[in-house]
């Protein structure tokens, strides 16, 4: 049952007996499982989830919020464009896949190596499509960012966009013949940014890009050409994108947002969606579902790699 689990959840222990000992942490889970399960007038079934190897405490680390929530007295600066700063890739045409989702971590991934490394490395979307499977991600049919983030780091990092590139397509299948095992970027973990919190979000922002999901479907939004977008939208959340800074513009508070649409929708792919309004779920529910990776300051194998 172990081993089962394991292959379906793409679980791939590196530490000297780590193997066995998230065995243990698996058994004492399904023992709870059995033993709640089991109890008569439950209201909830417990299962065998991608979490099943981990102890009570360490949903909490993936899953903690505080290191950007904002504090009275906090100071940041009126406005940041990672784009002017070097982390942030050209911007990426999805074509007609869903696959807003891998477009989002990715970006985010690429920021914060850059950021971290000094190094600005286009990263595959087409891996994350075809090798990220099963629970929520299902390549062009939608995904979600933080799963996205739990992949790259349970699969020892992510390749280059130059070694598995975008096809827009989906087999369904992990391509062994694109991915050659030279995961050239790697992150430590992810976070969240507190929920309903423009401020929030404004400090993660003010040190890294941060995915985001966002309502795309008006057809405001759909046709947005320049401008601070204050159009019709709403907080059913379809679409993931990358808040790569913020600024004002007479008078308008605005978030720099990475689409996934291609150079030809709105300004060579961007737009600037309105920051600071009265509900706390943000423009377009930008604010409701924030998250970001984290990773230590070194080098990535790209360049060694590039030279093999």
């Amino acid at each position: 049952m172990y081993e089962r689990w394991l292959v379906e959840n793409r679980k791939n222990y590196n530490g000297l007996g780590e193997k066995e000992r998230r065995c243990k942490i698996f058994k004492e889970n399904l023992k709870f499982i059995d033993e709640h399960n089991s109890l008569p007038n439950q209201t909830f079934e417990v299962g065998l989830t991608r979490f099943a190897d981990l102890t009570n405490d360490e949903p909490k680390d993936f899953m903690k919020a505080d290191r950007y929530l904002y504090k009275e007295g906090d100071i940041l600066p009126d406005e940041i464009d990672w784009r002017a700063k070097g982390a942030v890739v050209p911007v990426k045409d999805q074509g007609n896949c869903g696959s807003c989702w891998a477009f989002s971590a990715v970006g985010a991934v690429e920021g914060i190596n850059q950021i971290k490394t000094g190094e600005l490395i286009s990263l595959s979307d087409q891996e994350l499509i075809d090798c990220d499977r099963g629970f929520v991600n299902a390549g062009c049919e939608g995904g979600v960012m933080n799963y996205a983030f739990e992949f790259i780091i349970n699969n020892g990092g992510i390749e280059s966009d130059q070694d598995y590139p975008y096809t827009a397509t989906d087999l369904g299948v992990c391509n062994a013949d694109k991915k050659n095992n030279t995961r050239v970027v790697k992150i430590d973990g992810y976070e969240y940014v507190a929920q309903n919190d423009e401020k929030s979000l404004k400090k993660a922002v003010a040190h890294q890009p941060v995915g985001v999901a966002i309502e795309a479907s008006s057809q405001a939004f759909k046709l947005y050409k320049s401008g601070v977008f204050t159009g019709t939208c709403g907080i059913y959340l379809d679409h993931g994108v990358v808040v790569v800074g913020y600024g004002t513009s007479s008078g308008e508070d605005y978030w720099i947002i990475r689409n996934s649409w291609g150079l030809n929708w709105g300004e060579n792919g961007y737009v600037k969606l309105q920051r600071n309004i009265d509900d706390s779920f943000g423009k377009c529910g930008v604010a409701m579902m924030p998250s970001y990776p984290t990773k230590s300051s070194f080098p990535s194998s790209f360049d060694f790699l590039s030279e093999i």
